[in-house]
C-alpha cells in the first residue's frame, strides 16, 4: 500500500459552536485528502494537506466535458465517543464502477478505505457530538488535463473533503412531498444513470426546479423511453409498500445502486418482509392507491437515510400516503439503520468500520 504523507494545518479553523445549526454541505474541516494519477505512473503521491483552493487551467477538460465521479458517505460518533463508518467498502466499490463507465483509471478500494479512515481520524474532533448529526465524507475524482478535447484524460486528481452536517431535510422525518416529472428525463439504460457522475445531477436540476415551483421537495423520475416506469427520486432510491409487499425499481442500468437501498432490502428481508425488485409503473402505484393498498412510500439515501413520502403528485392527481404520516416499515428502517450507524443497536450485518 502507498504511504500517506500528512501536512497539518498551521491555522486551524474554529469549530461550529452550535451543532444544531450545521446545515448540510456548507462547513468544511481543516484537511483534505489528495492523490494524483498520471498515465504511465498510475495513482501516486497520496497526501493529506490543509483544506484550500486548487488551481486549474481554464482549459481543464473536466470543466468542458464532465469527466468526473463522486461518492458520499458518513462518519458517526457513538454515545461512548467512538467514531465509525458505515459500509465504506461499498462506496469505493461503486466508485470504481462509476470510474469504469466514465473511463477513469480504477483505484485500490482497500487503500481508499484506509485513506478515508486516516483522514477522518485526523479530523476526529470535527465529528459532531449532537444526536442525528454526522461528518459527511465526499470522495471525488476529476480529469485535470489542460486540453479542450473529447477524450479520456491522462491526468486526474482524487480528493476527499469532509463536512460536519446536520439532517439533510430540516423537517427531519416528516413526510416529504414528491412531484412526478412527466416532461423531462434523467437518463436511459446504456447511459450513466447507474454512475455517480456530475452530469446526472445537473440533468436533474430542471425537474427539481419545476418541483420547487409547485411547492414540492423532490422529483420522482420515470424511465427515459416510455416515461412509464418509476426509477428514482433526485437524491434517493424509492420504495413502495403495496399490500404489505416492499417493492423497489430493479437495477436496469439507469438507476443508482444505492448503498442505503441495498441495506434497506437486507434489513426488510431479515425482518420477514417480502421484498421485490422489479419494474413498477406509475399507473400501478396509482391503482394501488385507489384500491387502498398503497401502504407506504419512502426514499433511501446516505444523506437523508430514510425519507417517508406523504404526498405524491402525478399530473392532476394527488395521492396522500398513509394519512401523511411515517409508516411502520419506514420507521423500522430508520430506527435500525440509524441505530447501527450511531452504535445504538448491535450491528448484526458486519457493516460498521471503526476508526
Amino acid at each position: 500500500m502507498l504511504d500517506i504523507r500528512i501536512e497539518r494545518t498551521t491555522t486551524p479553523k474554529e469549530k461550529p459552536a452550535d451543532e444544531t445549526k450545521l446545515g448540510f454541505g456548507h462547513i468544511f474541516t481543516d484537511h483534505m485528502f489528495v492523490m494524483n494519477y498520471d498515465t504511465g505512473e498510475g495513482w501516486h503521491d497520496p497526501r493529506i494537506v490543509p483544506f484550500g483552493d486548487i488551481s486549474l487551467s481554464p482549459a481543464t477538460c473536466c470543466l468542458h466535458y464532465g469527466q468526473e465521479i463522486f461518492e458520499g458517505l458518513k462518519a458517526y460518533r457513538t454515545a461512548d465517543g467512538t467514531v465509525q463508518l458505515f459500509r465504506p467498502d461499498e462506496n469505493f466499490k461503486r466508485m470504481n464502477i462509476s470510474a469504469e463507465r466514465m473511463v477513469i483509471p480504477p483505484f485500490d478500494e482497500e487503500f481508499m478505505v484506509e485513506a478515508t479512515k486516516t483522514l477522518v481520524k485526523l479530523e476526529e474532533d470535527w465529528v459532531p457530538h449532537t444526536d442525528g448529526a454526522s461528518l459527511y465524507i465526499r470522495p471525488f475524482i476529476f480529469a485535470t488535463d489542460d486540453y479542450v478535447g473529447v477524450c479520456p484524460a491522462d491526468h486526474y486528481l482524487f480528493m476527499i473533503i469532509l463536512s460536519p452536517s446536520g439532517a439533510y431535510y430540516s423537517t427531519g422525518l416528516d413526510p416529504v412531498k414528491i412531484y412526478v416529472e412527466q416532461k423531462y428525463v434523467r437518463t436511459v439504460r446504456g447511459g450513466t444513470g447507474f454512475a455517480k457522475t456530475a452530469a446526472n445531477y445537473a440533468i436533474s436540476l430542471k425537474g427539481q426546479d419545476e418541483a420547487h415551483n409547485q411547492d414540492y421537495e423532490q422529483v420522482l423520475w420515470l424511465d427515459g423511453v416510455e416515461q412509464k416506469y418509476i426509477e428514482e427520486v433526485g437524491s434517493m432510491n424509492i420504495f413502495f409498500v403495496i399490500d404489505g409487499e416492499v417493492v423497489t425499481p430493479q437495477l436496469t442500468g439507469s438507476v443508482l445502486s444505492g448503498i442505503t437501498r441495498k441495506s434497506a432490502i437486507e434489513i426488510c428481508r431479515k425482518q420477514g418482509y417480502k421484498v421485490t425488485e422489479r419494474k413498477i409503473s406509475i399507473e400501478e402505484v396509482s391503482k394501488a392507491y385507489d384500491d387502498g393498498k398503497l401502504d407506504e412510500v419512502f426514499g433511501t439515501g446516505t444523506a437523508a437515510v430514510i425519507s417517508p413520502v406523504g404526498h405524491l403528485k402525478w399530473g392532476d392527481k394527488i395521492m396522500i400516503i398513509n394519512d401523511n404520516k411515517i409508516g411502520k416499515v419506514s420507521q423500522m428502517l430508520y430506527d435500525t439503520l440509524t441505530g447501527i450507524q450511531w452504535g445504538k443497536i448491535e450491528d448484526e450485518f458486519g457493516w460498521i468500520v471503526k476508526l
